[in-house]
């Protein structure tokens, strides 16, 4: 923990469901839910409307609409979220050469780097609402919260107590050198990073249940109950005590468990009984380690001795057992049993330090499918993700369904018609697709009904920001898009 409050935390609000609201003018103040929109969806973001009936991510999406049956729900547009990301973590090197992301929509930023004097907290509030009208500016209306505290812990809470409803009309909330113990105590255990809800229910069933609780207890009964590594470090936190550094980049990691076989495994059931194993040992020394994972991957050396490996990546992280099971499982039903399989693993990568929203963790229309190389796999095995730059890396913007070989649209999808013009699908099915034609800027545009194999439909590229247009003109690359 440093002397002075010299850590920023950003946090984008709602930031998927945000960027539609932006770029759909129709939606701007509805409920947005953002995630899988099957039956075995589930929710990566919902907008603050949204939040207000009840619905939170990793809920199921069936769950979601008997919430929010009027909702708007969307699959998502990767490219959209990725070119407002961009736009913001530039913003956050203007600030600081020290820039640590998270993932597309957090990032810590060490302020000791930059020039401002840390040692005036007004001038440290001032830095973080220029920035929060900086970045929606050049985002074209995305809003943010901003924490700024002694360490990243401390940012990180001050950033959620700046999001809003929190009482801070500003969205900025900078906690005072000393004052760390006292702000942190009524929390709840998950203000802890690393206490998901495996942790908090383990800590609850101590009588855990606030930051000033874990603070009661010695550190001795926390390393009995909890391991030396976990409850040291809940020992520490609970304190407010974290040096951890803000990093820009991190070395790479991983954690696997491979099984060799005395006979060659054909039974998709019993691959599956390894599986769910395999993923108990892996989540429990991710767990240990104090990180998050994005990536999982499944790995089997045939029969023949060839080696088979898939990976699946998710914009999110998480430690949940449950989660990379059924990310896992999605892998093992890629996998052509028929010649057996002598060796299965299973790894975790692409650590993080914090939890993340995920974006179609779970869900099959949504998962980026790699080979062992990261090349991303092409209608393998049912699972239909396609890397072309018409095709956001979670699924495709349109596609043919196999049973009636009717085409079928992703709700939310950029599309453009040669009579309407641009707009976004609402919704597709018997036949029928439906389009409201409207775009970011634009009026509340008219909703239109067509065959979903109208030729004059057809699928389009997110509207460049502005500031991304300019920057493209002042290189002398790309193209003038044009509405």
């Amino acid at each position: 923990m440093r002397a002075r409050a010299s850590v920023l935390h950003l946090d984008m609000d709602a930031f998927f469901a945000s960027v539609e609201q932006r770029d759909k003018p129709s939606l701007a103040t509805k409920a947005v839910i953002v995630g899988g929109t099957g039956g075995r969806g589930v929710v990566s973001t919902a907008s603050y409307q949204a939040r207000a009936l009840g619905v939170h991510s990793a809920m199921s999406s069936a769950q979601a609409r008997q919430l929010a049956p009027h909702a708007a729900f969307l699959s998502g547009r990767f490219d959209a979220y990725r070119e407002s990301s961009r736009v913001v973590m530039a913003a956050l090197h203007e600030i600081s050469g020290l820039v640590e992301p998270l993932s597309l929509d957090e990032a810590f930023v060490d302020l000791e780097c930059a020039s401002v004097d840390v040692a005036d907290p007004a001038r440290l509030t001032a830095l973080a609402r220029d920035l929060r009208a900086e970045i929606a500016e050049r985002t074209e209306g995305l809003s943010c919260s901003v924490g700024i505290g002694s360490s990243k812990f401390m940012a990180k809470v001050a950033s959620e107590m700046a999001k809003p409803g929190r009482g801070h009309q500003d969205q900025v909330v900078l906690v005072a050198p000393g004052s760390e113990a006292d702000v942190i105590g009524p929390l709840p255990v998950r203000a802890i990073p690393g206490v998901g809800p495996v942790a908090a229910a383990r800590l609850d069933k101590l009588g855990m249940r606030r930051v000033i609780d874990i603070r009661r207890a010695s550190r001795q009964e926390l390393v009995r109950e909890l391991g030396q590594a976990w409850g040291s470090s809940l020992a520490d936190l609970s304190r407010a005590q974290d040096d951890r550094p803000v990093v820009s980049a991190r070395q790479a990691k991983s954690i696997s468990v491979e099984d060799t076989f005395e006979h060659d495994l054909t039974d998709r059931a019993e691959c599956a009984e390894v599986i769910d194993r395999d993923v108990e040992l892996v989540c429990a020394r991710l767990r240990r380690s104090g990180h998050f994972a994005r990536t999982v991957t499944l790995k089997a050396k045939m029969a023949d001795f060839t080696i088979w490996s898939r990976s699946v990546t998710s914009t999110g992280a998480t430690d949940s057992v449950e989660r990379v099971r059924r990310m896992a499982h999605q892998l093992l039903d890629c996998l052509d049993l028929r010649e057996g399989v002598r060796l299965l693993g299973l790894g975790l990568a692409n650590f993080t330090t914090a939890a993340q929203e995920e974006l179609f963790a779970v869900d099959e229309e949504g998962m980026l499918v790699t080979d062992g190389q990261g090349s991303p796999v092409v209608q393998d095995a049912g699972i239909q993700v396609l890397g072309g730059p018409a095709e956001g890396p979670f699924g495709r913007r349109s596609s043919m369904d196999d049973r009636t070989g009717e085409r079928r649209w992703r709700p939310g999808a950029d599309v453009e018609h040669s009579r309407w013009g641009r707009g976004w699908v609402w919704g597709s099915g018997h036949g029928v697709v439906t389009v409201r034609f409207e775009y970011r800027g634009s009026p509340i545009g008219r909703v239109r009904s067509m065959p979903t194999d109208d030729p004059a439909l057809s699928p389009a590229e997110p509207l460049p920001l502005k500031l991304t247009q300019l920057s493209s003109k002042a290189s002398g690359g790309g193209q003038e898009h044009t509405r």
